[in-house]
């Protein structure tokens, strides 16, 4: 009975607070607001947003940032994956990029910028020996006015997720026969790639790509960490304008969350625009019986990057902790001249609180992504009917819809029952973010279970819920620990949801670690930006320790 609960309180939970949300934004974009006045239907509050001073430079901005991100990002997964698939460095760097997925952005945001500063690290290593630098050079290289480096702080972090969609979708089709195939008609093998497995591999992980275009475009704690700031993109406007104390402005930033999913959607038609250019160029490629045989520096550039973006992110992740523990430290020199617990002891106080928050929304929102998507695939197996597309887009709607687009209704809707900055509000809020990357983490590992265990089972009598309770979620433990894990370093890293429903009065380390990025003390963000960093790596730790300590008499288990 209970399973039968699964699919309909999923569909509930993902398109619910989206749908009620986007309404909540579009009515009082237009002038409907009754609480403040709004009667009536007008244009006026968008005419408004429009001849605002840099809107459209704002707009650009974010426009641009979810192009060009998935654009890169994609473009050296999918070289990487044609170059390299198969081989021991594959399965190496495999290994070295899927820890990152956990890194929250904010965290990864700040590492990158502690990087490339004029003061960063980047710049102490070759200086002054190969720059002749003896204090940090004039050069506007976090915030700069194109958002070069706010797309570029993307990039690195998206390319972890696209890696592992593609990874997950790659068994599905036969790679080695038609690698095979390809290099028996004489094609290179990233030409062969192309014409032969990235058709079918791109078309089960385009909707991982729109999700990387809606938040690239749409995302605020890595724009107001990296981004420009005259004008900031879009999204950092937008929470500027939602947080002002003149109730009036709730019009107006309805109007701009109104134009953020415009712009969102338009970054998706643009992009759906360029597929087909793109497979225009493949086939004419392909009619011309060009074969590119020589490609083995494609493939290597395509390591090159993939090795670059790992190591940058670990670099920034260094680097963070190295500054948190950092006494005098003036340039250029490479190290500090002393090392010191004060910066930790002084945020300890204050740390307190935001840590609490953080685990108790983090832990709870996990656990109830974790039972619902257990009943989803519990009620998957009972009816043999497994997620087609449709499902697959429901799972993938709270990561194609800009957050601003609907946070800002969901706000509202909160502040009118009353419900606004309360714990169950919050949790909900994160519980739409997390159930997609549960589900997404968990769905493939659930159904590769080989059945043979429950037929045995079953033909010594044993029931659906003895099985279920005594074998089949025993031997999964491993998946649905890792699963919940992924989930939990999801919520962690939510930061507009949280300023939003929490209403600047549930405050978590992400929040605290945003809000200090204005401020000069690297001491104090390092505190705040390793901490979020380190909360993840204990949940991946806990899944990878309990399975190996509960079957640690049990060899086969342990793999």
């Amino acid at each position: 009975m209970l399973p039968r609960l699964g699919p309909p309180l999923a569909v509930i939970l993902l398109t619910g607070p989206i749908l009620a949300g986007l309404l909540g934004t579009l009515l009082p974009a237009f002038g409907y607001l009754p609480a403040l006045g709004g009667t009536g239907f007008t244009l006026d509050h968008i005419g408004e947003l429009l001849a605002r001073p840099g809107i459209m430079m704002s707009a650009l901005i974010s426009l641009a940032a979810g192009l060009v991100t998935a654009a890169i990002s994609l473009g050296i997964v999918a070289l990487f994956i044609a170059g390299w698939a198969g081989t021991k460095a594959f399965s190496r760097i495999q290994h070295l990029i899927s820890p990152l997925l956990s890194v929250p952005h904010a965290a990864a945001a700040f590492g990158f910028a502690f990087l490339i500063a004029p003061s960063g690290m980047i710049s102490r290593l070759i200086s002054p020996g190969l720059t002749g630098w003896q204090r940090p050079p004039d050069l506007l290289i976090v915030n700069d006015p194109m958002g070069l480096s706010m797309m570029a702080g993307l990039i690195v972090k998206e390319i972890p997720f696209l890696l592992l969609i593609a990874l997950a979708a790659l068994p599905q089709i036969d790679l080695a026969r038609t690698r095979a195939l390809s290099a028996s008609l004489g094609y290179g093998r990233i030409a062969g790639f192309i014409h032969g497995v990235w058709p079918p591999l791109y078309r089960q992980i385009r909707l991982a790509v729109f999700a990387v275009i809606a938040f690239s475009s749409s995302v605020v704690d890595v724009a107001a960490i990296l981004g420009p700031t005259t004008p900031a993109p879009l999204a950092v406007r937008l929470v500027g304008w939602m947080s002002d104390p003149e109730l009036s402005m709730r019009f107006f930033a309805s109007a701009g969350a109104l134009l953020q999913l415009c712009i969102t959607a338009l970054a998706i038609i643009i992009w759906i625009g360029l597929e087909h250019i793109g497979a225009a160029m493949r086939d004419h490629l392909c009619d011309r019986g060009l074969r590119f045989r020589r490609d083995a520096w494609l493939a290597r550039a395509a390591l090159v990057a993939m090795i670059t973006s790992a190591l940058t992110i670990f670099a920034g992740l260094a680097t963070l902790a190295l500054w948190s523990f950092a006494g005098l430290w003036q340039f250029p020199n490479a190290l500090p001249d002393s090392f010191t617990a004060s910066a930790w002891m002084k945020t300890a106080p204050r740390i307190a609180a935001p840590l609490a928050t953080t685990l108790l929304v983090a832990t709870l929102s996990t656990l109830l992504a974790v039972a619902l998507t257990l009943l989803c695939l519990i009620r998957e197996d009972e009816t043999g009917k497994r997620a087609g597309r449709r499902a697959l887009f429901l799972i993938y709607l709270p990561l194609l819809v800009p957050q601003a687009a609907f946070l800002f209704g969901l706000q509202l809707i909160f502040v009118g029952t009353g419900t606004v900055a309360s714990l169950p509000a919050l949790v909900l809020a994160h519980l739409v973010f997390v159930m997609p990357y549960v589900f997404l983490s968990l769905g493939d590992p659930w159904r590769a279970f080989d059945r043979r265990y429950e037929a045995v089972a079953a033909g010594l009598g044993k029931s659906r819920a003895a099985t279920l309770l005594r074998i089949r979620l025993p031997m999964m433990l491993r998946a649905i620990l890792v699963a919940a894990a992924v989930g939990f370093a999801v919520s962690i890293g939510q930061y507009l949801p949280t300023v939003l429903i929490g209403a600047g009065r549930l405050e978590t380390i992400t929040t605290e670690a945003v809000a200090l990025a204005s401020g000069g003390n690297r001491r104090i963000i390092g505190v705040y930006a390793f901490l979020q960093m380190l909360l993840p790596v204990i949940g991946f730790a806990v899944a990878t320790l309990v399975p190996a300590l509960i079957f640690r008499h049990r060899r086969a288990m342990r793999v």
